[in-house]
């Protein structure tokens, strides 16, 4: 018997957009799940988003303050897809509230912020679900089992990169994002969050890094009203740029492979250009966002000159059978974020987490602590 669960969106700019899509599309594509969520409430303090989302989407309600949110018996989950200084402050009271959580990275400013709002859910006995969207790729997944096999032998190192251009031209406007205090830690958290998880993910823990940062422009336009994702200024005031627009870490892991993470938000030519390549004793694997449902996989005896085959992940590769009926069938971003209100939801619905937990928000978070610290130091951290 399915039952209804009512769910609440809080932050409605793009990524929140992205969680209501995914809620909408996700009893299409995984009709056998126990809950079917019902859109209460979307809560935006911007004048006029809340509305006109709640009459695109079809939320019944609209709230200016997230604490309604929390008070309202008829939400018991919600997205919390807020800029990053108000994640643990709405994530731990919404889990003393009793509701259930999906939360974007990298939960909160630093680990401490995740340990608070991992402990909250943890005592208050809710599921909470993490946006590493990335891991929920089928190709990932079909890596990651690649890896485990031993297929390509014992892993040797990684190399994890993430480039973008979102934050290229000099006249994107100086918004949260870019301030210590309600931004955090910059590409770190932005991108390297990711690029933290998918090492972790694909290789386990990760026992020292060192860092160094960068930030390449150094100066914004302070906006002139409300804003959304990565929008442009000129002519305003101008102000400084708090934290990173680069990181390139060093990493060893429990397993002795050794690893690098490399990511930049202002890297000109690169539109998402993100992905990873292991290599091991015997092989290798390579993915690359851009081109989603393909792995570059290098395995057998020949160690030298080997060769590398194209493969399409298909049905059999973690939930690609739910978008599509064959190999090579493309998808897309959204659809990752589908898997992830799945596992979401199913997580709310049999009382056991699924995909990616609080408990990762925290070894990522830790991770970019680290990093920070390294940065700094210029030595090597143990985490």
């Amino acid at each position: 018997m399915v039952s209804t669960l009512g769910v609440a969106v809080v932050g409605f700019g793009w990524m929140g957009r992205v969680h209501t899509q995914a809620y909408a599309r996700v009893p299409h594509h995984f009709p056998h799940l126990a809950v079917r969520p019902e859109l209460v409430t979307v809560a935006e303090e911007v004048p006029g988003r809340a509305e006109e989302a709640a009459e695109r989407f079809g939320f019944t309600a609209t709230a200016r303050d997230w604490r309604e949110v929390a008070a309202d018996p008829r939400v018991r989950a919600v997205s919390i897809t807020a800029p990053n200084f108000l994640h643990r402050e709405i994530g731990v009271a919404m889990a003393e509230a009793g509701k259930h959580i999906w939360i974007e990275k990298p939960v909160g400013l630093t680990a401490e912020d995740a340990r608070a709002v991992a402990d909250a859910v943890s005592k208050a006995g809710v599921q909470g679900t993490v946006g590493f969207n990335y891991r929920n790729a089928p190709a990932v997944a079909a890596a990651r089992e690649l890896i485990a096999s031993g297929e390509i032998g014992t892993v040797t190192h990684v190399r994890i990169r993430l480039f973008s251009d979102y934050a290229a031209h000099p006249e994107g406007a100086l918004t949260w994002r870019y301030e210590r205090e309600r931004g955090g830690s910059g590409v770190l958290g932005d991108l390297a969050s990711h690029g933290a998880d998918l090492a972790r993910f694909l290789l386990g823990d990760i026992t020292a890094l060192t860092a160094d940062t960068a930030v390449f422009i150094p100066e914004r336009a302070r906006p002139t009203g409300a804003t959304a994702g990565h929008t442009r200024a000129t002519g305003g005031e101008l102000g400084p740029v708090e934290n990173e627009d680069y990181v390139n870490c060093l990493l060893r892991f429990a397993s002795g492979a050794r690893g690098v993470l490399e990511a930049c938000r202002v890297s000109v030519g690169e539109q998402n250009n993100y992905g990873f390549e292991v290599h091991g004793t015997k092989g290798s694997v390579f993915w690359d966002f851009r081109r989603m449902g393909e792995l570059g996989v290098s395995r057998g005896t020949a160690y030298q000159d080997q060769s590398v085959s194209t493969v399409y992940v298909g049905p059999g590769h973690g939930e690609y059978a739910a978008f599509q009926p064959g190999s090579a069938n493309a998808m897309g971003y959204d659809d990752l974020k589908v898997i992830e209100a799945h596992t979401f939801l199913r997580s709310v619905a049999e009382g056991t987490p699924y995909g990616a937990t609080l408990e990762d928000a925290v070894h990522s978070a830790t991770a970019l602590d680290a990093m920070s610290r390294s940065a700094e130091s210029g030595a090597w951290v143990n985490l």
